[in-house]
């Protein structure tokens, strides 16, 4: 099945680039991979924090630097408290095994930075640490799993399925999603349908964007690395 198969990145905004950087390259292990002028936005700067092939962004502009912080709306604060839908509630690292998270979990408190756990989740084990500006951030490995989450749906329960008003047809079809086979050719954009989710742009702007070609779109950037002349 065509689907994604695991996580490029996740960006999120800072107002302190360096500071994120020193704190997930020492607190964490993460190493540094690309720190550039992010395309086609002005003013505004991207950093790539590295675990394995996959990757923490961190996006700074004088705009998110100025924004306010406010918990529970902006920010939860912890891994079980609310924040605005739509808004990074916390992020979740993963490890091997036990022993890795332990390790981390010295590594992460030898920095002084306060770790909850582990907690066993019966499907995973646990840490939770805080992060600059308020990231609430997450350890985990399913490596010790005693009921490991599976293909049977283990860790489906009824109870909440019935709360989140999702039926047995529905419950089958979220389980064993639909393949697609692509024709051939490729889709144009299908318009700005109000009842659909949208990116947000300026008035004009998003139906510019998807009015133009896709090869416009791919060759609209400079792709080439930025210069590393001088380090």
């Amino acid at each position: 099945m065509t689907r994604p198969n695991g996580l490029h990145h996740v960006a999120i905004s800072t107002g302190d680039m360096k500071g994120q950087i020193a704190y997930f390259a020492d607190v964490l292990g993460m190493r540094l991979q690309a720190l550039y002028w992010m395309h086609g936005v002005p003013n505004t700067f991207h950093g790539f924090m590295m675990m394995g092939d996959e990757a923490v962004a961190f996006v700074f502009n004088e705009d998110i630097k100025g924004t306010a912080t406010a918990m529970g709306q902006t920010h939860a604060g912890n891994a079980g408290a609310a924040s605005a839908p739509g808004t990074m509630q916390h992020i979740a690292f993963n490890v091997d095994g036990l022993e890795d998270l332990l390790t981390m979990r010295d590594r992460i408190r030898s920095r002084g930075i306060n770790v909850m756990g582990p907690i066993n989740h019966g499907m995973c084990h646990s840490i939770y640490f805080a992060g600059p500006e308020n990231l609430s951030l997450e350890i985990s490995t399913s490596g010790a799993a005693e009921n490991p989450l599976d293909a049977k749906g283990t860790w489906i329960d009824p109870e909440v399925v019935a709360l989140a008003g999702i039926n047995e047809e529905e419950l089958h079809s979220y389980m064993q999603p639909a393949e697609y086979t692509n024709l051939g050719d490729a889709l144009p954009n299908p318009g700005i349908d109000p009842t659909k989710p949208q990116m947000t742009y300026p008035e004009g702007a998003l139906e510019m964007i998807i009015s133009a070609p896709d090869e416009a779109i791919l060759n609209s950037v400079e792709s080439a690395p930025p210069s590393l002349n001088g380090l």
